[in-house]
């Protein structure tokens, strides 16, 4: 069972914000409630736009790498792009390496492969690139902590400049010709949420600017938009602006890759942010999972239709194939951990022998979420143990490993999220440790998952109208989901409807006879324990969206969670 957590609303405020602004007493205490109670905030989170954009001067370092380029460019240097393998990542490359193709630089790419390689610089591709006659390199979403590649580099006289986005360690900054990244400790940037394609879009504009081609720059906005989105990044601020322009351009792109993977990524022409989360981001974060992240950059730069199908076909595949194998391993991990006493535990720790390293972030998420613990996920290859952490509300994960730092061979993260390497005789240690840490931070009651409610809605009140008005509110995602209402008194007709053997569809009423649809994905397992039964009433925990059915638009209820009334 979940708490359904209501958000208490001033209504004396509300109902004054909303004759100041003109908005719906709703949007107002929606916008109250997420932080946009005065008019001038509120005015600007209902309208971002390009304008909103940072000057990207006043990122540090900013100009030392501008400079450092257009040297670069002066003496004929070859420039590498080194990003890393995720969509961030691979989006970076393709921006950084657009805009220094339009300032006449020429540059390669490399971007490490997930398992042989792993995150971040290393030695060995750098001395390569150094072989090869390039004299400068520049991350994209990736830099900030490796220290020993960057020293090896500046020794044999290779420049890095460094662009990431990610929290630097306390030793410092690694001795890089520039360190363009918004959360270094002396970065006075405005807005710290940036994605590293948000980063290395900023160096793009520095560099478009100078060569007077600063009109070319929003057209970048709709690659930045979805790794901004793919990163699962705060869609406030500055974020909030790239992405809506971004997405505003997004169905009319001439770009063959991006037009390709729309294509078979099967979207309609007015995409949303859950779009780009949902069906674009995971066919190309396939590539680094299940292969090469490299086929991302040559989709985007491809310059042929045919074979940017081609390629948007294959990253499709790998999709197919990812999801697959992430359903087999989350299975496995969650019987391991059921069987094991998962449901009496604190900290969810389960491995197992060659599990795909690709998945391994994504089963440990889906393994959290169903029991509502933090979880490691561990695959064992070659007498080493990968693992994947992914944490809960209330948990800082990253604290929890530093009580266990003598186990790993190497680790790291943050709150939410890590990765680290650790020997299978020390797994059994590392369970026991961290559930005694755990115990200590999670209490009994953390241990039921929360809905955040944002506001009861009459029944009479659901209409499309509702969706509509909501729009306004969108982009959505991270730091701004998607509203979620409460709605009582509905009596389900008949017994639901199965689809693909795991969602289910609901017909339900009011008191007043008024007709409501609703969808519960993965309603099959989540409503076991329901009995869910026609003639009964219920209260839905809800989100309101549209639903187009052979050109009929009809008002769907998105079902988070079921009560008895």
């Amino acid at each position: 069972m979940k708490r359904w957590n209501f958000i208490e609303h001033d209504m004396e405020r509300v109902e004054a914000f909303s004759k100041e602004t003109g908005l719906s007493r709703l949007i107002a205490a929606l916008l109250i409630a997420r932080g946009y109670g005065d008019p001038d905030s509120a005015q600007k989170f209902l309208n971002p736009s390009y304008e909103d954009l940072h000057d990207p001067y006043l990122l540090k370092d900013m100009d030392r790498a501008v400079k450092r380029i257009f040297r670069a460019v002066e003496d004929r240097e070859k420039i590498l792009v080194w990003g890393d393998y995720d969509v961030d990542g691979t989006t970076g490359t393709v921006v950084l390496r657009k805009a220094l193709e339009m300032i006449g630089a020429e540059s390669g790419y490399h971007v490490p492969h997930r398992f042989t390689e792993g995150y971040g610089l290393n030695i060995p591709a750098l001395e390569n690139a150094r072989n090869e006659g390039y004299k400068l390199v520049i991350t994209v979403d990736c830099g900030s902590t490796s220290f020993e590649p960057i020293s090896w580099a500046k020794e044999n006289d290779v420049d890095v400049i460094v662009t990431d986005h990610h929290l630097t360690k306390d030793e410092g900054l690694p001795e890089a010709f520039a360190v363009v990244n918004p959360n270094r400790p002396d970065c006075g940037y405005p807005d710290k949420h940036l994605a590293g394609v948000g980063v290395a879009f900023k160096l793009a504009h520095a560099l478009l600017r100078e060569r007077g081609r600063e009109s070319a720059v929003p057209h970048f906005l709709k690659v930045v938009a979805i790794g901004t989105i793919a990163d699962v990044m705060m869609l406030t601020g500055e974020n909030r602006a790239i992405v809506t322009a971004g997405l505003n351009e997004i169905s009319s792109t001439v770009n063959y890759g991006l037009k390709a993977l729309i294509e078979v990524a099967d979207c309609r022409d007015e995409m949303t942010a859950l779009d780009i989360g949902f069906r674009v981001a995971p066919r190309i974060n396939a590539a680094g999972r299940m292969d090469a992240a490299r086929h991302v950059v040559e989709l985007f730069e491809s310059e042929d239709f045919g074979e940017a199908r081609k390629l948007a076909e294959y990253l499709n595949r790998k999709n197919i194939e990812r999801q697959k194998l992430q359903k087999t391993i989350t299975e496995k991990a969650l019987h391991s951990a059921l069987e094991n006493g998962g449901a009496d535990s604190r900290f969810i720790v389960v491995y197992g022998e060659g599990w795909h390293r690709g998945v391994i972030g994504l089963a440990a998420s889906k393994v959290a979420e169903k029991l509502h613990r933090p979880s490691i996920v561990i695959s064992v290859e070659d007498g080493m143990g990968h693992g994947s952490a992914r944490s809960v509300s209330g948990y800082h994960l990253l604290k929890g490993l530093d009580t266990c730092s003598d186990l790993f061979e190497t680790y790291g993260g943050h709150a939410a999220a890590a990765g680290m390497q650790i020997r299978p005789e020390n797994i059994e240690e590392l369970s026991d440790r961290l559930n005694r840490h755990a115990a200590q931070e999670i209490s009994q009651d953390d241990l039921i998952p929360e809905i955040r409610i944002d506001a009861p809605v009459s029944s009479a009140t659901l209409g499309l109208e509702l969706t509509k008005e909501l729009k306004n509110l969108e982009p959505f995602g991270q730091g701004n989901p998607k509203p979620v209402f409460a709605t009582g008194g509905l009596t389900l007709v008949d017994e639901p409807w199965v689809m693909k053997e795991k969602h289910l569809k609901l017909k339900l009423r009011d008191d007043d006879g008024r007709p409501f649809e609703a969808v519960w994905w993965d309603g099959v397992e989540r409503s076991a324990e329901l009995e869910l039964r026609s003639g009964q009433e219920y209260e839905l925990a809800y989100t309101p969206e549209e639903n187009t059915w052979r050109g009929v638009t009809r008002l769907q209820l998105n079902i988070k969670d079921i009560k008895h009334k």
